[in-house]
This record gives structure tokens, sequence and C-alpha cells, in this order.
């Protein structure tokens, strides 16, 4: 552990260097790029520099258990700082756990009902009004990008970005199938319903991170359609983006010019065949997603929220809180919290979740 802040302190001395010298300055991209570099080691640094000062405050204080005035004092202090010692440890092995590069994006979230017919596209309603209450809990930006309404109510599909500080890091638990149990409002006889909605998360890539041929690419234009099918405008201003060799489609149709639709829909595509390349790559590494909670696949059932008993369980990691209506009002955290420890405990131990 030590090798590796002391490795770390001198790539943050390194950059404080960089930081300082006038060519790098007069570069706005380079330091950006080193700004953010220095960024993200500081903590550590000043947590192995606090670990540093308690060690030589022991060693101190073991010096002046011998001056028999002191000793009582030494003593005390030295009780203190190995409590201290011990905790500064903990939270240096915290930080020295790899990061997720991807914590820090910005995400595309896809809602689709799923099994349940109605049911399903009103409680895929549902859970976007939970993540909408929760984004404004963090204060985060909803740009919806596009939507198919349920006859019904809800939505059949629907796809936002998301945009805020740490969005990905706390919504990439959210990948999987949720499924409601609950009396449906067209339910006549009281009986409780099974229905599931998907939801997929897919964090944001840089423009250039990924090259599309404009020669792989098929578009189609088509009005924009509005609640209950009304035409938002009369020009064609809907764009639909399918990326010809891997199959993969996107729609944009919020903005009234078609340019700006495609432009948006082109980002959502990067993005799209971003996650299908990261999926692949983890099925051919064999890893699948598993150092994480979950593999995030929209086929596994991640949650179940059940209303005649006020409760919502994250069957990966068997949490319960009975408190579903809080959850839905966009109260997210504890359960968010709760993933978040355990993925921490599982990279500590040097474990995966199968």
């Amino acid at each position: 552990m030590f090798e590796r802040l002391e490795a770390i302190e001198k790539k943050y001395n390194e950059l404080q260097n960089d930081l300082s010298n006038p060519e790098i300055i007069s570069d706005y991209n380079k330091l950006k790029t080193l700004s953010k570099e220095s960024r993200d080691l500081e903590e550590t640094v000043n947590k192995y520099h606090e670990y540093q000062s308690i060690v030589t405050g022991i060693e101190d204080a073991k010096t002046l258990m011998s001056d028999e005035e002191l000793k009582d004092m030494a003593a005390l202090e030295l009780e203190d700082l190995k409590t201290r010692l011990e905790a500064v440890t903990k939270e240096l092995e915290i930080l020295l756990v790899p990061k997720d590069e991807n914590d820090g994006k910005n995400i595309i979230m896809e809602i689709r009902g799923a099994a349940g017919g109605d049911e399903a596209n009103i409680f895929a309603g549902d859970l976007y009004r939970m993540y909408t209450y929760y984004a404004e809990k963090n204060g985060w930006r909803i740009e919806e990008l596009h939507t198919i309404e349920g006859t019904s109510g809800g939505y059949s599909q629907v796809e936002v970005m998301i945009k805020g500080e740490d969005v990905y890091k706390k919504l990439k638990y959210e990948s999987g199938s949720h499924r409601v149990q609950r009396v449906p409002t067209t339910e006549t006889q009281g009986r409780v319903h099974t229905s599931t909605a998907t939801v997929l998360v897919m964090p944001e890539v840089e423009t250039c991170a990924i090259d599309i041929k404009e020669s792989d690419i098929k578009m189609d234009v088509y009005h924009s359609s509005g609640a209950g099918g009304q035409s938002v405008n009369t020009s064609n201003s809907a764009v639909r983006l399918t990326h010809i060799p891997t199959g993969i489609a996107v729609t944009c149709q919020v903005e009234r010019s078609q340019l700006k639709n495609r432009e948006r829909a082109m980002n959502m595509l990067k993005i799209k065949i971003n996650d299908d390349i990261r999926n692949k790559q983890d099925l051919e590494l064999g890893e699948a997603r598993k150092n994480k909670i979950g593999t995030g696949d929209r086929s596994e059932k991640i949650r179940t929220y059940n209303y005649p008993q006020n409760r919502v369980t994250d069957h990966r990691i068997n949490f319960s809180t009975m408190s579903l209506d809080r959850v839905m009002d966009g109260e997210l955290e504890p359960v968010i919290e709760a993933l978040q420890t355990e993925d921490l405990r599982l990279k500590l131990a040097g474990e995966s979740f199968e």
C-alpha cells in the first residue's frame, strides 16, 4: 500500500510542477487535463500526509513516555493517535480502490415498459418520475431525448440525458429489470399483479472517442409527435439514425430543428455503440461486470417495488426498506448508499459479485 502511496505522491508533485510551467498554462486543453489529474490525486495525497503526521506524533509520544512528569499525558496522546491512525489507514485503503473512470460522467437513461402491458408502461412512467425527483434533489438537469407514451399512461419507452456531478457514480447500479407488485387501476377484483420495466444506464462518451463513418449511418426523418399522437410541428424534424454495422438505432425529436435533432441523435448513437463495445469486451474477458453489483443487464431482476407492503427490495444485496412511498418520491439515497457500500466491500475484499 505504501509503495503505491509514495508513487501517487511523486506523481502529484510532478503535476504541481507541470501546472506552474508557462507552456502548460498557455495550453488550455493540456492545463485542463493535468488539473483534473491533480484534483483526482489530491485527496489521497493529503490523507497520506495526515497518516505520516500521525506516525510522527506516535513516535514523539513514545519518546515522552520515558519522562515521568509527562508520562500520563503522553499515554493519553498515544492512545488517541493510535485510534486516529487506524481510522486514517482504513480511509487510505478506500481511496486506493480503483475508481470507475466513468463515475463523473453524465448519462443517458432508457426506461421501457416490459412484461405486463399497460401496467408495465404506467410503472415505467412511475420510475421516470422517481428518477426525475432524485435528479432534482441532487441538482442535476434532465433533458428528454425521445418518448413513446403508453396508451393508458406512462411510457412504453423514454430516453433522457441526465447531467450533473457524479451522475453515473450514483445511477450506474440502476440498470436491470425492475419489478412492481400492486393492484393496477384497471383491476376490478383487487388482485395484485406483477409487472416489469427495464432501465438501462449508459455513461456519456467524449465526442471524439468514437469515430462513426457517415456511410455506415442510415437516417430517417418524420413528424415529431407529442401526447396523444398530436403533431408537435408540421415539419419533418424528428430524426432516427441507424448504425448499419451494429443495427443500433436511436431517435430524437425534442428539437424543432432537424439539424439539432440529428446532432443529439449522433451523440446518443455514440453512447449506445460505446456501451455495446464495453459489454462485448466484458464478455470476452469473462468478467461481465462481475466486479460491480450485478451485471447491469436488463434481463436481470434487480429490484422489487411491493406496494401492499410499502417495501422496496434490492435483490443483489438483500436490502429492503419499508418506505416505498418515499423512494418513489425520489428518496433513493438509502438504496444507492447500500449498493455503494456493498460494492466497496467487495472491491476491498478482492471479491466479485456472482
